[in-house]
């Protein structure tokens, strides 16, 4: 290996290993991935791939989906964590550690949103696979670290679409690391990508804007919407916590009923990959105290829709989920959504 070649495998070793801090759940992972970042003496992914596609393995929908728009036909891109499916909770099975172990690349969301897969994660990067976080280019500053979280931040990034956009950013300048020649067809693709995300992000405050400021609330199943409120100008709140983990409490459930029926909350919403009960719980306790408030829609939150449809797209997916939160709050939204794609839904 030539002083230069070892100098940039030293540059992103460290930046895997920073990444690595800020995701590890162990200090005995956190030993492992020391150990395995510098005394390896030659990294068995620094040679670009030899055939194409090479296999991309990736955790979540959302990440599966710029993956696959950066690097188009390059790589053939398999997630793992399918629709419907919880993260949080998800464990690897036996077919996904496969999965893992034959691809060339490993993309993860990060920020224990899988905080189940951390081991298996730390495993194959000890191997010598390429794998890497689409959230190590975020600041720290930016990012949200609730107290019931105990020192790890929010992972649901995605819910801001300006913020996810620097996940392409690093997906592909990683790609480009991994296979040099086409680096920059990886930078061409993310940029044509991005600039369908800004148009996204302007579609999601210029609709969410037309809902009346007393309106602006937004209640879920669980608090993955935070980063959501932050950029879009809205109040959110979640009966469970981060993690779906968490339980929710009947003093949580009383609190919200509370909120719900002093505020003159009109919807709340139910998500695609958390069950309704709490939320069912919420209407009917507002019902008791002589509110109604309906069930605005299903959000997707920590997985996309079914794969093939629109909904099943990271844009279906944010384009869904700020159409159905206006329209059901009374604001003004195309019924089919930012690109007319969206399976149409009926107003409250």
């Amino acid at each position: 290996m030539n002083h230069e070649t070892l100098c940039a495998f030293r540059s992103m070793a460290v930046r895997r290993l920073n990444v690595v801090i800020k995701n590890c759940k162990s200090l005995f992972s956190l030993v492992g991935v020391l150990l395995g970042v510098f005394f390896a003496t030659e990294p068995t992914w620094a040679d670009p791939p030899k055939t194409y596609p090479y296999k991309v393995t990736t955790t979540v929908g959302m990440v599966t989906d710029i993956v696959k728009q950066v690097a188009g036909d390059r790589a053939e891109v398999t997630g793992i964590i399918g629709e419907g499916v919880d993260p949080h909770l998800y464990k690897p099975t036996r077919s996904d550690v496969a999965a893992l172990t034959s691809a060339d690349v490993v993309f993860y969301s990060g920020l224990m949103l899988e905080g189940k897969m951390a081991d298996t994660l730390v495993r194959v990067a000890r191997s010598g696979k390429a794998v890497y976080a689409v959230t190590e280019l975020l600041d720290e500053k930016f990012l949200l670290e609730p107290a019931e979280m105990q020192g790890h931040f929010d992972p649901h990034v995605w819910m801001d679409v300006a913020a996810w956009s620097k996940g392409v950013e690093a997906v592909a300048k990683s790609l480009g690391e991994f296979d040099p020649p086409h680096s920059a067809v990886y930078l061409s693709n993310a940029a044509r990508y991005t600039s369908e995300l800004s148009a996204l992000d302007t579609y999601a405050r210029d609709t969410i804007r037309t809902v009346a400021d007393k309106q602006r609330v937004l209640i879920t199943a669980h608090d993955a919407f935070n980063y959501f409120g932050r950029a879009y100008g809205m109040e959110v709140k979640g009966i469970q916590g981060i993690s779906t983990e968490s339980e929710a409490g009947l003093q949580d459930i009383n609190r919200l009923v509370d909120f719900i029926v002093k505020n003159e909350v009109r919807a709340v919403f139910v998500e695609t990959s958390v069950a309704e009960k709490n939320v069912r719980a919420l209407i009917e306790g507002a019902k008791s105290r002589g509110h109604e408030v309906k069930v605005g829609g299903s959000l997707f939150s920590d997985a996309m829709g079914k794969p093939g449809t629109y909904e099943g797209t990271y844009i279906g997916m944010i384009d869904s989920n700020v159409t159905t939160i206006v329209r059901a709050l009374g604001g003004q939204a195309p019924e089919r959504g930012l690109q007319g794609k969206l399976v149409a839904t009926k107003s409250p």
